[in-house]
């Protein structure tokens, strides 16, 4: 891949954004009764705005089936890129490709803990993943970053649009995955409509968080406490 430019001109990382938010396809690659692995990836840092520093990537992929996981990578790796709210992928999509060329099984659908088309310019990390490795790509956030919606009833399954403010196009959406909840905001990464990543999240969800990015967090979590981050 393009090493990215240094952020001197961030006009430049806006331009690398934008073409790849017009690249996103949101139509189903892949059959849904036909995905059976899902790959859930997610990131942490020892000092989240300090540059450089250590990162730690995970990529847990857990069967469809059984939600068990069947598959794990770990990396301990350096980011320099800077932390700059809105150009994360710049910083977190070289680690996130360490693990994806690392997996023994390869999963059908990726979850990533970030936004995916719900971004100012259309391309938030799970999207500049699926673009980069040209995979079907699901954003799972834990908050918001973008756009209008309102919230959903508080039942599970609930679910309401993000839009655009501008132009009231629809981002992604904002999921309940389990009752009385705060709930996630799911977008289009790559290779995906909306309505199947809303329904491969929400058959995923045992509690707030899917399984693939709530085992990727967890594993890594440990993995802090064993470093003494």
């Amino acid at each position: 891949m393009e090493k990215f430019p240094i952020p001197s001109n961030v006009e430049d990382l806006k331009r690398i954004q934008t073409e790849c938010g017009k690249k996103i396809v949101e139509t189903d690659r892949v059959d849904l009764n036909k995905i059976r692995y899902i790959g859930g990836m997610d990131l942490t840092f020892k000092d989240l705005k300090k540059n450089p520093t250590e990162a730690l990537v995970s990529l847990v992929v857990v069967d469809r089936k059984s939600l068990k996981p069947v598959d794990i990578v770990i990396k301990h790796t350096k980011v320099d890129f800077p932390y700059i709210p809105t150009f994360l992928a710049f910083r977190e999509l070289p680690a996130l490709l360490e693990v994806y060329n690392q997996a023994k099984i390869k999963p059908d659908t990726y979850f990533i803990d970030g936004q995916g088309k719900i971004h100012p310019r259309r391309c938030g990390i799970a999207s500049h993943f699926g673009v980069e490795t040209d995979t079907v790509a699901v954003g799972v956030a834990k908050s918001h970053l973008y756009g209008k919606f309102s919230y959903p009833c508080s039942k599970r399954g609930c679910f309401s649009f993000v839009k655009d403010p501008k132009t009231g196009e629809i981002l992604g959406a904002v999921v309940r995955t389990k009752d009385n909840t705060y709930p996630v905001f799911v977008s289009v990464g790559n290779n995906i409509s909306l309505k199947s990543a809303i329904k491969l999240v929400l058959e995923t969800s045992k509690y707030r968080i899917p399984e693939p990015t709530r085992l990727a967090h967890n594993v890594l979590q440990k993995e802090r406490k064993k470093l003494g981050w």
